[in-house]
C-alpha cells in the first residue's frame, strides 16, 4: 500500500466532517508531506462529486513565523510558494519572539495563534504533521518528567480540535515520499540542538537505548496502548459510575458532590482527573488531589486551582470543572437610540420600539420598559434590586443563587438600570425588578439579552 493510500484510508477514519480544514505547515519534511498528500487526496475526486462518504473539504494553509531563525522569513516564502502552486489559501503569522525563546514559549504562542485563526476562519479542525516518531518521543518524555499512565497515553489522533492525521506513519516512510516526490523543505537546525529536551531524546538518548533493546518502538508503542486503554476505560466510567450523575452542560462537566465524596481518596482522585481530562482541562495527580482536599469542607461557591487558569468548584451539591475565565466585561454602554443591536461580552444585546404586554416573567430573557434611555452594565457585588410582584429589595446574589447560576458563571452577566438610579432594572434570565415597568398596551422598549454561551 503507497503512502496516500494509506493515508486516504487514515484520514477517513478519523471522519472529520466538512471543512474548512485548518493545516499548519512547518516548512519542515513533515509538513511538506501533509500538504503534498492533503492535495493529492483532494484531488482524487473531482471538485464537484467527492466519493460516496467522503466530507466536502476546503483546505486553508497556515504558517508561523515565530522570528526567532534568522531563516524564518525564507521558510515562510517557501511555504506561501508551494500552497500557490497548489492552488490553496494561505495566511503567514508573524509573532517576533525573537532569538533565545524557548521551545515551551514558543509551541504555545503558535498554538494559540493558530486557535485564534481558527475561530476567525470558521475552520473545524487544525491538521499537523505529527508522525509515529514524534508519539514515541512524547511518551518517553512525559515518562522522564514523571507522567502518571494519563499521559502516557501519549497524543490522540483527534481531539480538541486538532487532527493528526500522520500520527501512525513512521519518520522514514515521510521522508521517502519527500525525496520520491521531489519535494522542497527546510530543516530546523532547533530539531538537532541537545539543549531543547525532545531534540536531545531523538539524537542521544534513544539511539543509545536501542543498541541495548532494538525493539524500542515496539516496547513503547505497547506502554502507549495500555495507558491509553487505561484513560479511554477512566473516561467511560464518567457516565456509567453509580450514583455521581456526571453531566455535561453548555461545556461545564459536573459530578454530584456528595457522592464523590463518599468514595475513597485514591478512586475519588483518579475520577476527578477524567472529569477534567472531559472537560479539556489539566489532570495532573498533584492538583487534583491537592484541589480536592482544598474543598473537602468548603461551601457552596468554593474553588479550587487546577493550574493554567482552571478550577474546580462547588456550586448547587455539584462538583463542576471550570475553564479559565473569560475576558472582563465590556464598559458600560447607554442605549438610547430607537433600536439597535450590541455584542456584549458573550452575550448579544437586541432593542427596539413595542406595545407593553399584560404581564412579563421575572426570570425571562426579554423585558419591556418605559421609553427613555437605558444603561447596559456588568453586575457587581453589591448589587439590589426590589423583584417585580415582591416586597422590598434583595441583594443581586441572593438573585442569582436562587435561579442557581453559579458564581463562576455570573462575571460580566449584563443588567440593566436606568440613568440616576442605583437600583438595578433588570437581570436577564434571573430577575425582573418594578422599574420602569410601562402600562400594559402602551408604548414600550422591548429588549432582548441573548446568550452564546
Amino acid at each position: 500500500m503507497s503512502l496516500l493510500e494509506r493515508f486516504a484510508r487514515d484520514l477517513d477514519r478519523l471522519h472529520l466532517g466538512p471543512g474548512p480544514w485548518l493545516v499548519a505547515v512547518s516548512g519542515g519534511v513533515d509538513s511538506m508531506v501533509l500538504l503534498d498528500l492533503l492535495s493529492r487526496w483532494q484531488d482524487r475526486a473531482a471538485p464537484d462529486e467527492p466519493p460516496a462518504g467522503r466530507p466536502d473539504v476546503s483546505l486553508l494553509i497556515s504558517h508561523v513565523d515565530h522570528g526567532i531563525d534568522p531563516a524564518s522569513r525564507e521558510v515562510a516564502d517557501l511555504v506561501a510558494r508551494r500552497a500557490s502552486d497548489l492552488g490553496l489559501p494561505v495566511v503567514i503569522g508573524n509573532l517576533a519572539l525573537g532569538p533565545g525563546t524557548s521551545e515551551t514559549r514558543a509551541r504555545a504562542a503558535r498554538l494559540a495563534w493558530l486557535r485564534d485563526l481558527m475561530q476567525k476562519s470558521g475552520a473545524r479542525w487544525i491538521l499537523t504533521a505529527h508522525h509515529a516518531d514524534d508519539q514515541r518521543e512524547t511518551v518517553l518524555m512525559r515518562l522522564l518528567r514523571g507522567s502518571g499512565p494519563a499521559g502516557l497515553a501519549g497524543m490522540p489522533r483527534k481531539g480538541r480540535g486538532l487532527a493528526r492525521p500522520l500520527l501512525r506513519v513512521p519518520a522514514a516512510a515521510i521522508r521517502r515520499y519527500a525525496a520520491d516526490r521531489g519535494l522542497m523543505w527546510w530543516e530546523d537546525p532547533a530539531n538537532r540542538d541537545s539543549r531543547h529536551l525532545r531534540s536531545w531524546l531523538r539524537t542521544s538518548l534513544m539511539p543509545n537505548l536501542a543498541t541495548r533493546l532494538p525493539d524500542l518502538p515496539e516496547r513503547l508503542d505497547a506502554a502507549r496502548r495500555h495507558a491509553a486503554r487505561d484513560r479511554q476505560a477512566w473516561a467511560e466510567s464518567l457516565g456509567h459510575w453509580p450514583g455521581l450523575g456526571y453531566r455535561c452542560e453548555d461545556g461545564v462537566h459536573s459530578f454530584a458532590w456528595a457522592a464523590l465524596a463518599a468514595l475513597p481518596n485514591a478512586l475519588r482522585s483518579a475520577l476527578v482527573q477524567a472529569l477534567a481530562r472531559a472537560g479539556g482541562g489539566p489532570s495532573g495527580v498533584r492538583s487534583v488531589t491537592r484541589g480536592l482536599s482544598d474543598l473537602a469542607q468548603g461551601a457552596s461557591g468554593s474553588t479550587a486551582d487546577l493550574g493554567t487558569g482552571w478550577r474546580l468548584e462547588l456550586a448547587f451539591g455539584r462538583l463542576r470543572v471550570l475553564r479559565p475565565p473569560a475576558i472582563e466585561a465590556p464598559a458600560a454602554r447607554i442605549l438610547e437610540t430607537p433600536r439597535g443591536e450590541l455584542p456584549w461580552g458573550r452575550w448579544t444585546i437586541r432593542w427596539e420600539p413595542d406595545v407593553a404586554p399584560d404581564t412579563q416573567a421575572r426570570d425571562g430573557r426579554i423585558a419591556w420598559f418605559i421609553p427613555g434611555a437605558l444603561v447596559l452594565r456588568a453586575w457587581q457585588p453589591g448589587d439590589r434590586l426590589a423583584p417585580l410582584g415582591g416586597t422590598g429589595h434583595r441583594l443581586a446574589a441572593r438573585c442569582f443563587q436562587d435561579a442557581r447560576v453559579a458564581a463562576s458563571e455570573r462575571g460580566g452577566w449584563p443588567v440593566i438600570t436606568a440613568p440616576g438610579e442605583a437600583a438595578l432594572a433588570w437581570i436577564p434570565g434571573v430577575c425582573r425588578s418594578g422599574l420602569r415597568v410601562p402600562t400594559s398596551g402602551l408604548p414600550a422598549v422591548r429588549v432582548e439579552a441573548v446568550s452564546r454561551g
